[in-house]
This record gives structure tokens, C-alpha cells and sequence, in this order.
């Protein structure tokens, strides 16, 4: 079973590494998809690669070396970062639900709403967001102390399950934590639902078939994506501690944390014509060039 776990983790863990690196670098090389969808697209893949490994690199490690102790700083930043690059990507696909909205809704006025300009101002918001919330969350979860029990029930430092750990009461700082779920999680649920929502009403108002698969297709895309990776987070930090155990806890966190991002660029590739069709362009010109 250690050495199943071990070997299961590389794989997944090389899958997501290889699609979303294939991802990013596919998008920078084809001009056709230099577009707004597409570099949101890019900079979620970008997110999901140090994502994935804030953690699974030490899981592989402590599967087979049996290092499985950290220091307090490290626990400290693997838990900044995780937090970090979690919030930044919460708020990135509420972006990207945008995006489809103004494509979908206001396709003449997309050039201007969704300008290159717009984006990278989009997306510096979505990092700065996510580095405000993991800096507040991290400090206020290090500065409690820990003087009992010095061993995680978890496979990495993540804050209910540091919280378990500390020798003073919590429950003050439980509602800041559900607060702050609110603001990162479920207000961009909220606008990710409102967004379909309209889009829906929109695509329904089409009169060509072809738009509205084309339409539904790529929100499909998008809408699985959400579900796979803010469904484990909402039980995580939305519900009370008292319907968490450490077991669940783990297999839930194994889904936004390993397999999320190794599905992302597969469901995008396998759901999106032009992402597809740049793959094969691509591959034709590795076998023409092995021809040659």
C-alpha cells in the first residue's frame, strides 16, 4: 500500500506538472489563442503548477524517504503559500466566469472590457487578493501557541488542521476563518452563478445551434472546473469543525490539491476545438520535423 500511494502520487502528480506546463507553453507559442479567455486559461495553469506543489513534492518525500516532520517556519510557509496561490485562483475563476459573461453577453463591447490592459489588471488583483488573505491568515493561525501535541492529523500544514493543535481557544479566530471563507469563497461562487446565470438567459436567446454549442461548450469547460475545485474547498473551510474528521479531511484535500489541478488541462483540451486544434498544429510540426 506505500509503495501504491507512492506510486500514485507520481503519476498524478507528473500528469498535472506535464499538462499544465503543455498548457501555458501551448498558449504563448499560437497566436490564435492569444486572447482573453486564453490567458486567463494560461495564468491558471501557471497558478495550478506551484499550486500543486506547495504540497506533493513533500508528500513524495515523506512516502520515500519517511520524512515527514517539518520546522515551524515551514509549516508556516507552505501554509502562506498554499493559502496564497488557493485565494488567487478562487478569485481567477470568478474572473474567467466574467470573461464568458462579456464574450457571451456584450460580444461588441468584448474588445474594450476585456482589453489586454484590463486583464493584466484583473489578474493582478486576483494575486493581490490572494497574497492579502494568506498574509492575515497565516499570521493570525502562526501566533497562537502550540505547546501540546505536535503532530498533524493531515499530509501538510493547512489552517483547521493547525488549529486543532493550539493550546488557547479558537473560536474567536473560527468566525474570522468563516468570514474570510465568505469573502473568498462564496462571493465569487455567488458571481460565478450570477454570471451562468445570465449567460444561460443569453444563449437560450440564440437563433444559431452552432453558437450555442460553441457557447455551452466552453462554459462547460469552465463549470467543471469550478465544481472539481470549490466543492472540497467550501467543506473545508465553510463548514464547523465538528463535521470534519481528520480521514475526510485528507481525502478531501487530495482533490483540490492533486487531482484538480492534473484535470484542469485535460478538461480544457478535451471540451475546447481551438485548444485541440492548436495541439495537433503542434504535433504535426514535431512529426514533420522528425520527417525531415
Amino acid at each position: 500500500m506505500h509503495l501504491f500511494l507512492f506510486s500514485m502520487v507520481v503519476v498524478i502528480y507528473t500528469l498535472a506538472m506535464a499538462g499544465n506546463t503543455a498548457m501555458v507553453l501551448l498558449i504563448w507559442a499560437d497566436a490564435r489563442l492569444h486572447t482573453p479567455m486564453y490567458f486567463l486559461l494560461s495564468q491558471l495553469s501557471f497558478l495550478d503548477i506551484f499550486f500543486t506543489s506547495v504540497t506533493v513534492p513533500k508528500m513524495i518525500a515523506g512516502f520515500l524517504f519517511g520524512w515527514i516532520s517539518i520546522s515551524f517556519g515551514g509549516c508556516g510557509a507552505q501554509m502562506f503559500f498554499f493559502m496564497f496561490l488557493g485565494a488567487t485562483e478562487c478569485i481567477l475563476l470568478a474572473l474567467m466566469a466574467y470573461d464568458r459573461y462579456v464574450a457571451i453577453c456584450n460580444p461588441l463591447r468584448y474588445p474594450l472590457l476585456m482589453s489586454r490592459q484590463t486583464c493584466l489588471l484583473l489578474v493582478a488583483a486576483s494575486w493581490l487578493g490572494g497574497s492579502l488573505n494568506a498574509s492575515i491568515q497565516t499570521a493570525l493561525t502562526l501566533q497562537f501557541p502550540y505547546c501540546g501535541s505536535q503532530k498533524i492529523a493531515h499530509f501538510f500544514c493547512e489552517v483547521p488542521s493547525l488549529l486543532r493543535l493550539a493550546c488557547a481557544d479558537t473560536a474567536a479566530y473560527e468566525q474570522v476563518l468563516f468570514v474570510t471563507g465568505v469573502v473568498v469563497l462564496l462571493v465569487p461562487i455567488a458571481f460565478i452563478t450570477t454570471s451562468y446565470a445570465l449567460i444561460l438567459a443569453a444563449v437560450l436567446r440564440m437563433h444559431s445551434v452552432e453558437g450555442r454549442k460553441k457557447a455551452l461548450a466552453t462554459c462547460s469547460s469552465h463549470l467543471a472546473v469550478v465544481n472539481l475545485f470549490y466543492g472540497p474547498l467550501v467543506y473545508t473551510y465553510m463548514l464547523p469543525a465538528s463535521y470534519h474528521s481528520p480521514g475526510q479531511d485528507d481525502v478531501v484535500s487530495v482533490f483540490y490539491t492533486v487531482l484538480t489541478p492534473m484535470l484542469n488541462p485535460v478538461i480544457y483540451s478535451l471540451r475546447n476545438k481551438e485548444v485541440t486544434g492548436a495541439m495537433k498544429k503542434v504535433i504535426g510540426k514535431c512529426g514533420v520535423g522528425r520527417t525531415v
